[in-house]
């Protein structure tokens, strides 16, 4: 149900995954600015931290429709209003091609796209009665990179790239901002639990060799001395949402530059080299490779 547009208000923001990583830091960050801030999750037991510093914790399942209906109509209820919607919630799917079950990749693009699109969809006519509003994608380096074991993840982000390019087109006449955050590497639980999978899903079969220093790579990302903390990235949200006309992407986090002007300057069998060569080489030092990863709770 859309509501009137208060004549005075607080900003109201959503914020997915928000039980760890970028969305626990950008839920403090507006929480600081005074923005009211909803700071949704499925594990909303590891949010309350949150909740006693004055953020609003409540549930949600990005995967389950009539979660996310009940969980719009419940802010717009309570705030009569959304400023900012920020689709963090995601999580990576590793594993070779062949080896990754059909069923794992649906649930991927469930998670890190359909999921982001039927929230946004859900908040738009809402903030086309206000004339004004955010949405804040937060794709990843991986949404202009590739990796090898790494298709379904990429793929992903690539389709929210495309979706968030033409959103931007269609939504500007209402007033209505898109944003696509590019993060670097980032030190959170994203890359252990990514290695877990690879590592289930591709041990055993050909891939294996392949698999190993992928897997080394993704372990390796929190002692990289280029990698960044979740509160790099909460700080260029924060100001993408305080400008009136903010950038569509914002390349943040270790490494993140730099990997993107690789892949703009090397043919693509050029960065497939680098990318092989690369890895490789991390892997035997025990250290990250130069990679660029998005981090959401759930």
């Amino acid at each position: 149900m859309i509501q009137p547009m208060p004549d005075k208000f607080d900003k109201t923001a959503l914020i997915t995954g928000a039980s760890s990583g970028i969305g626990e830091a950008t839920a403090l960050r507006l929480g600081e600015l005074g923005y009211t801030v909803y700071a949704a999750a499925r594990r909303v037991e590891r949010m309350s931290d949150l909740a006693r510093r004055g953020i609003r914790v409540r549930t949600v399942d990005v995967t389950d429709d009539a979660s996310m209906v009940a969980l719009v109509e419940a802010i717009l209820a309570d705030s009569g209003r959304l400023d900012v919607l920020i689709n963090n919630a995601g999580y990576g799917l590793y594993g070779a091609l062949e080896d990754v079950p059909i069923e794992e990749a649906r649930r991927q693009f469930d998670v890190n796209l359909f999921g982001l699109a039927r929230l946004t969809q859900l908040v738009l006519p809402q903030m086309r009665a206000q004339r004004n509003g955010y949405i804040v994608n937060v794709s990843s380096m991986g949404g202009k990179i590739w990796e090898p074991l790494g298709g379904w993840y990429h793929a992903s982000k690539f389709a929210v790239e495309g979706l968030s390019d033409s959103l931007r087109v269609e939504v500007a006449e209402f007033g209505i901002k898109v944003v696509i955050i590019q993060p670097g590497s980032i030190r959170s639980e994203w890359s252990g639990i990514a290695a877990e999978q690879l590592e289930t899903t591709s041990a055993t079969t050909a891939y294996a060799r392949q698999m190993k220093v992928m897997a080394a790579v993704l372990r390796g990302v929190d002692h990289m001395r280029l990698a960044s903390g979740p509160a790099v990235v909460a700080a260029a949200i924060a100001k993408a949402v305080q400008s009136p006309r903010p950038r569509t992407r914002y390349v943040v986090g270790g490494g993140a530059r730099g990997m993107l002007l690789a892949e703009r300057i090397l043919p693509d069998r050029g960065f497939d080299k680098f990318i092989q060569l690369g890895y490789r080489l991390a892997a035997s030092q025990g250290q990250s490779g130069p990679r660029g990863q998005e981090i959401g709770g759930d």
